[in-house]
C-alpha cells in the first residue's frame, strides 16, 4: 500500500517540498492540504488543539501522531508522550523530529498499554471509519485508559455542508449517516484508494459514548462547528 502522506512529509522534512496534498471526498470537491500546517507549531495551531494539549496530564498516547506536531509540543513540556501512526513514512518524520516515543502501529494492535491522557486530534473520529466500527475503537479505547484518564478527541457536525429545506431541515443521504464521508488524497501523481473517515455530531457522539459506558463533555468548540470533547471512563 502506498504512504503517501508518509512520502509527503517526509519530502517537506528533506527540502523537496514542491507540492500540497490533494484531498477529495464524495460530498466535496478538490481542496489542498498544505504540507506547513502538518509540521506546525503550538502558536499556528487552532484553540481546539492547544485547549487539548494544555488539558493533557499524565502519561500520553498521540493517536494518528502525522509529523508529531502535538506530541513534540507535549514532551518539550516534560510529559512521558507516546505518538503512533499507521504511515512509517510519518513515523520517520516523527524521529528525525526528536520524538522520543514514536510506533507505526495501528490503534487497535496497541496492546498491554496504559495511559493518562489519550489525544485524536485534527477530526479525530476519522479513525473510527464509521458508525458500526465506532463502538468497537471506543471500547478498545477504554482498554488503554487508566482508571481516572481522560480521552480528548475533537470533530466536526457536518450539517453545514448539506442543503437545507425550507422548514430548515438538512437534504441528508438516504443510505448512510450523513458524516460518514469517503476520502481520496494525491500527491506527486500517486493516489490512494478510497478510504471512510468519520465526522461525529456532539448529540450522536453523546449518545455512543454513554453506550460504552463514557461520560462525554464538550470541552470546547470551534469557529467551523467543529468541537473538542473529553471521555471519562463511568
Amino acid at each position: 500500500m502506498q504512504d503517501i502522506m508518509g512520502k509527503a512529509l517526509l519530502d517537506y522534512y528533506h527540502g523537496n517540498y514542491s507540492e500540497d496534498i490533494i484531498t477529495e471526498t464524495n460530498i466535496s470537491e478538490e481542496d489542498e492540504l498544505p504540507l506547513p500546517y502538518l509540521l506546525r507549531y503550538f502558536e499556528e495551531m487552532p484553540e481546539i488543539e492547544r485547549k487539548a494539549l494544555k488539558s493533557s496530564r499524565g502519561k500520553v498516547l498521540d493517536v494518528g501522531c502525522g509529523a508529531g506536531s502535538h506530541s513534540l509540543y507535549l514532551q518539550e513540556k516534560g510529559f512521558d508522550v507516546m505518538g503512533i501512526d499507521t504511515s512509517k513514512g510519518a513515523i520517520e518524520v516523527c524521529k528525525l523530529r526528536g520524538l522520543q516515543n514514536a510506533k507505526n502501529i495501528d490503534l487497535l494492535q496497541l496492546k498491554n498499554e496504559k495511559f493518562d491522557t489519550i489525544l485524536l486530534l485534527m477530526n479525530g473520529t476519522g479513525i473510527f471509519q464509521n458508525l458500526e466500527r465506532t463502538p468497537i475503537y471506543l471500547r478498545h479505547l477504554k482498554s488503554l485508559l487508566n482508571p481516572q484518564g481522560q480521552i480528548l478527541i475533537d470533530s466536526s457536525d457536518l450539517q453545514y455542508m448539506y442543503d437545507r429545506t425550507e422548514g430548515g431541515g438538512i437534504l441528508v443521504p438516504a443510505d448512510r449517516y450523513y458524516g460518514e464521508l469517503e476520502f481520496t488524497i494525491r500527491y506527486k501523481g500517486m493516489e490512494s484508494e478510497p478510504f471512510e473517515w468519520l465526522y461525529l455530531d456532539e448529540t450522536l457522539f453523546r449518545e455512543i459514548c454513554e453506550e460504552n459506558q463514557l461520560d462525554f463533555r464538550i470541552m470546547a468548540r470551534g469557529d467551523n462547528f467543529d468541537y473538542l470533547a473529553q471521555l471519562h471512563l463511568c
